[in-house]
């Protein structure tokens, strides 16, 4: 008999935690670049025009939301993932097919993307502050004051706006990084080359970045443009009609930043889970 270790449930929140904390500069300039009405600055001259404006710091507005967005939806999308995939590989001779994991995938994706609608909206509206006039600017001072403010002034109804959008994009993201990692890492682990290292781990967390980038990006863009709306949409059609007027490639608006982003963030994610699971993890005998 072999005793192995297993996450606990939260072990993927934690993760993503610390994987915001290095990535949300990136995260914030890719949500300066999607809300361009036109294709005015790339990646380093929107950076340069943040510092330059609001100082080094503002690369970091929205932390607070970003954090909180995390141990929403991505808590969620773990723990029902990894609880419902350990569930299924107990008794049997391997892991759960791959049809399976997609399945799972999207089913936590989804639930967490909805659960974290609220702070993601918070997220994009505390990061897209400092491109807006003074007199425009909401001025949230961390997550919990502008989901409280959202509810206060403009209902329960716009606290959830974009969650359609969001969950999807959460079904998606959650397929290309957990399924996909998951059976990356289980097809470099059956080549016989690497053993379950830190290197397997990078290799297969940059391989789910890259799908988790090309799956969601369409999505993302939408739910970034919805959730810093003014009224301006209709809702999630009238918003893919109005980007699509900027051509096919509006959709894929910040691609490159939305991957040198995403895919450090898968990384630095299973990185933090793997070590998580490896000194912390519930022990279990197979």
């Amino acid at each position: 008999m072999a005793e192995r270790r297993v996450s606990r449930w939260y072990f993927g929140g934690l993760a993503s935690c610390g994987a915001a904390c290095c990535t949300h500069p990136l995260d914030l300039l890719k949500v300066h670049l999607q809300t361009q009405q036109e294709v005015k600055m790339r990646m380093m001259g929107m950076a340069l025009r943040v510092v330059r404006t609001d100082g080094f710091l503002a690369l970091y507005n929205g932390l607070s939301a970003s954090l909180c967005r995390q141990m929403t939806y991505s808590l969620t999308r773990f723990a029902i993932y990894e609880t419902a995939r350990d569930r299924l590989g107990q008794g049997s001779q391997g892991p759960p097919p791959f049809y399976q994991k997609v399945l799972l995938g999207a089913v936590g994706g989804f639930t967490g993307g909805f659960v974290g609608t609220p702070a993601d909206m918070v997220n994009v509206r505390m990061q897209n502050d400092v491109k807006q006039p003074a007199h425009l600017r909401r001025n949230y001072s961390h997550a919990l004051d502008g989901m409280y403010r959202v509810l206060r002034e403009e209902g329960l109804k716009k606290l959830f706006s974009g969650a359609t959008m969001a969950s999807s994009r959460g079904a998606l993201v959650t397929v290309g990084q957990l399924s996909c990692y998951d059976q990356a890492k289980q097809l470099v682990l059956t080549t016989g080359l690497l053993s379950d290292n830190i290197f397997t781990h990078f290799l297969a967390s940059f391989i789910a970045g890259g799908c988790a980038t090309f799956l969601c990006q369409p999505l993302d863009v939408l739910k970034t443009r919805l959730m810093n709306s003014q009224g301006e949409y209709r809702g999630v059609a009238h918003c893919a009609m109005e980007t699509a007027k900027l051509g096919p490639l509006a959709f894929y608006k910040g691609f490159v930043p939305a991957a040198i982003r995403l895919v450090p963030h898968t990384v630095l994610t299973f990185v933090f889970l793997e070590q998580l699971r490896k000194y912390f993890g519930i022990k279990v005998v197979t």
